[in-house]
């Protein structure tokens, strides 16, 4: 545990360091888009934090290569750790160019296909089974597809909900430190490369966004951009696909796992997906959305989980919590039925937990702000923008 601890504070201060250089450079060189029509923020902010977060998780991974407790995923050839760094590179490259210029989405769309199939290609990061009945993809290239598919969705997806001050930098802090947790248990039982790669990439993106919070906390100085969102989503995807997709279904005996097969079958599967469940259901809303209104599904509009929030009277801030706590709920309740298992109690603690504080949580959601609110006059572009009702 202390060398991940190690990775975790490690990446949180290089992160943070750089954030502010980054957040300096690029105010005093006027490295900031203007104001476009979607954008909640009123004010010009750097869209380059990303580059931060990269170079905090990159030099976390080759600080890694010198320590000999990581060494099961830096055998030689280290054709995984390679992958993966190549992948991040180009994500973060693209990303970059689009926060300074705004490419066109085929080129981004292009690029992140091509990430995952690195991955997936030589990093040979696939998901061969599904620990449901002892289910295996029995074709290779069915199985490069659906994980290439898979890492795409997942990158896109974060990349939506990326539009409130601290939002992806929290929710992929709650996230990645409940599959944390999670993936470091089975590393315990079941020492493999690849659960040593994923617990070491959720503890390096627990620490990326730990570093680069602060600068991104309402009001930001300092945006991630569609680098940093879509890095998180590729490192995400990557670490998921490492534990759920090569899980061998014969370890998930219920007399190793827990009482109940159905949950000893579907936990693998499970957390990974709820601990990004509020970017999936956001990304399929948008996807529907835009195509049933005849426009392209990554065509951008205002009409977002946080925007609808917004639209409520809820606060750039209490939106913020409500998707934190929404993030926490959904995470721990999964992580407590796998916990009360192991420790030959009752799943249904998990599931209490995830009934009352789900119940919670709606009861916030559609509870606007107390706040009297109403809509400014129109803007010159055409953004109904809420303001506190004036005495």
């Amino acid at each position: 545990m202390k060398q991940y601890l190690f990775t975790i504070l490690f990446t949180g201060a290089v992160t943070l360091s750089l954030a502010w250089a980054v957040w300096q450079l690029s105010m005093r060189f006027k490295l900031y888009p203007g104001i476009r029509e979607r954008d909640v923020h009123k004010t010009p902010t750097p869209r380059l934090g990303g580059i931060a977060m990269f170079i905090g998780i990159m030099g976390a991974l080759l600080v890694s290569k010198a320590n000999e407790y990581f060494g099961t995923f830096w055998a030689d050839p280290p054709k995984e750790v390679i992958a993966i760094a190549a992948a991040t590179t180009l994500i973060v490259i693209v990303g970059v160019a689009d926060d300074l210029w705004d490419l066109d989405w085929m080129i981004k769309l292009g690029a992140q296909f091509l990430a995952a199939g690195i991955i997936a290609g030589y990093g040979e990061l696939q998901i061969y089974s599904l620990p449901i009945g002892g289910l295996t993809v029995g074709s290779s290239w069915v199985s490069f597809t659906l994980t290439v598919f898979a890492i795409v969705v997942v990158m896109n997806a974060v990349n939506f909900i990326d539009g409130l001050d601290g939002l992806v930098a929290g929710v992929t802090l709650i996230a990645n430190g409940v599959f944390f947790v999670y993936s470091y248990l089975l590393l315990r039982e079941f020492a493999t490369s690849n659960f040593s790669l994923a617990t070491f990439l959720a503890a390096a993106l627990v620490g990326a966004c730990l570093g680069f919070l602060p600068l991104n906390w309402s009001p930001a100085k300092l945006f991630m951009g569609d680098a940093g969102a879509l890095m998180i989503g590729l490192l995400m995807a990557t670490s998921a696909v490492a534990i759920t997709g090569a899980l061998d279904p014969g370890v998930l005996d219920p007399e190793d796992i827990g009482r109940s097969q159905l949950l000893g079958a579907f936990i693998p599967i499970l957390l990974p997906v709820v601990v990004v469940m509020l970017p999936l259901l956001d990304f399929g809303l948008a996807v529907i959305r835009r195509i049933r209104a005849g426009k392209s599904p990554f065509s951008p509009d205002r009409k977002h989980l946080h925007h609808r929030m917004l639209d409520m009277g809820h606060s750039d801030r209490d939106a913020v919590l409500i998707f934190y706590a929404w993030t926490a709920i959904m995470g721990l309740a999964v992580l407590l039925m796998f916990l009360a298992e192991r420790a030959g109690l009752s799943y249904m603690i998990g599931v209490a937990f995830a009934v009352v504080g789900g119940a919670a949580c709606l009861t916030i959601t559609f509870l606007p702000s107390r706040r009297p609110r109403r809509r400014a006059p129109e803007a010159s572009d055409g953004i109904m923008t809420p303001v506190e009702e004036l005495p």
